[in-house]
């Protein structure tokens, strides 16, 4: 009994050397995760509150190198760095479709929907394909591609849009977020539009593009 009180008595000391060194370890910089959704909800536009505009929204296309949980951006040399501490607080493919669902019922009173009852108005469709989601600290946000809407009824003509948003975003990688949450809201913005145009029977018109 006596050995074993004087292997309790040199063993404590070390387990407790090898928890603090195992705790130091697994301790790294903190991890910062960013959001496409906007901070505040914003008041509902008249048009978005005169009536609702049921919409089935596509899948989100992203290209494959940006689909990840790591942030990755544009170094000044044109190479790119995957970021382990800046991560999108969800799979960015989901932080993108919640933030355009959020600012086309602001801007359009946009409602998904789950499914088509009988005798109720079919959904538009919409499908977006980002080819380009490009992060550069301390320079701009930008992304590029094309969406299509067409009207519930399955005679109506697709309308296809192209665009470039950049947004500027001073040094930090809160203010690249914030510079691609301006982009988002101005490709759902553009969206909506046309949704609201196809509301009132008339032809969706594209947005304007930023210069390349």
């Amino acid at each position: 009994m006596r050995r074993t009180h004087h292997l309790i008595a040199f063993a404590s000391p070390l387990l407790v050397a090898v928890l603090a060194l195992g705790a130091c370890a697994s301790a790294g910089p903190p991890i910062h995760l960013h959001s496409l959704m906007p901070s505040q909800l914003a008041p509902r536009s008249a048009a978005a509150a005169a009536e609702m505009v049921p919409i089935a929204l596509e899948q989100v296309r992203l290209p494959a190198q940006v689909d990840q949980p790591q942030w990755l951006v544009q170094l000044a040399d044109g190479s790119l760095a995957s970021l382990e501490q800046d991560r999108w607080a969800s799979p960015l493919r989901d932080e993108l479709r919640q933030a355009l669902l959020e600012e086309l019922a602001v801007h359009a009173g946009a409602v998904e929907a789950r499914g088509t009852a009988a005798g109720a108005t079919p959904p538009m469709r919409i499908g977006i394909d980002i080819r380009r989601f490009d992060s550069l600290p301390g320079r701009e946000a930008r992304i590029e591609g094309s969406w299509t809407l067409q009207p519930g009824l399955s005679a109506g003509a697709t309308t296809r849009c192209e665009w470039l948003y950049r947004e500027a975003a001073s040094a930090g990688m809160a203010e690249l977020a914030a510079a691609h949450r301006r982009a988002v809201i101005r490709l759902a913005d553009g969206i909506g539009d046309g949704l609201l145009a196809l509301r009132r029977g008339a032809p969706p018109q594209c947005p304007p593009s930023d210069p390349r």
